[in-house]
């Protein structure tokens, strides 16, 4: 471990694998819904990690109507949030930073996003991009250009912590410096992708609001 101390004017966060864990709760409905419409799911298929609902659809079940797909699937995950596991350093960071200081940047939906904060017992911040929000999803880096513009900063000065490939392009494609945060990805893949730094959780994250923003302080792989 090194640890690193730095400036920052905001921070941006992934929800799913940097807050909280939902892998259970993503493939069990995913695999239920497939059922529904009928569409045959290999046992060895892994759910995209890190990308809106409707590119899963896509990708999955192009023929189903995307409005009333999503409709279920967002309908499925709500009423699925019995297991979500808040991760470590998740709610002692959120909770240590000023709320004009970070937003939320998640491949979720609003209303998912509040159910699992809350399931999870984080706080909601101020300022969220959620999937239903933008145009685009990660890894395009309009979420967290969009981001960086809520806190009213350059994303060039904010750091994004990401576990999924998709979310790491699109912080660095924003022109963030990203934290890869294990989990999901391997070490070696989030550093190919141009994760800066590496932590196995945001527990090895601090940060103390500053003159200037926040002084974080990371202490990395």
């Amino acid at each position: 471990m090194a640890v690193t101390t730095m400036i920052a004017s905001g921070m941006l966060f992934d929800m799913d694998g940097v807050l909280v864990s939902s892998i259970a709760s993503v493939n069990r409905c995913w695999r239920l819904w497939a059922k529904h419409y009928g569409v045959d799911v290999p046992d060895d298929y892994e759910i995209p990690h890190g990308v809106r609902a409707v590119d899963v659809m896509r990708s999955l079940a192009p023929q189903v109507d995307p409005v009333e797909g999503l409709r279920l699937i967002e309908e499925m995950e709500i009423n699925d949030v019995h297991d979500i596991v808040t991760l470590p350093g998740a709610k002692a960071l959120l909770e240590s930073l000023p709320l004009e200081r970070w937003a939320i940047v998640t491949s979720a939906t609003h209303v998912l996003l509040e159910a699992r904060l809350r399931a999870a017992g984080l706080p909601k911040p101020e300022r969220l991009i959620s999937a239903d929000k933008v145009e685009r999803g990660k890894p395009d880096p309009l979420p967290y250009l969009m981001g960086a513009a809520r806190l009213g900063i350059s994303p060039k000065d904010c750091l994004v912590f990401e576990d999924a490939p998709s979310g790491v392009k699109a912080g660095v494609a924003a022109g963030a410096r990203v934290v890869g945060v294990l989990g999901t990805t391997p070490e070696e893949e989030l550093r190919a992708l141009g994760a800066g730094w590496i932590v196995p959780s945001l527990a090895a994250v601090t940060a103390v609001a500053v003159e200037d923003g926040l002084k974080v302080s990371i202490d990395a792989i």
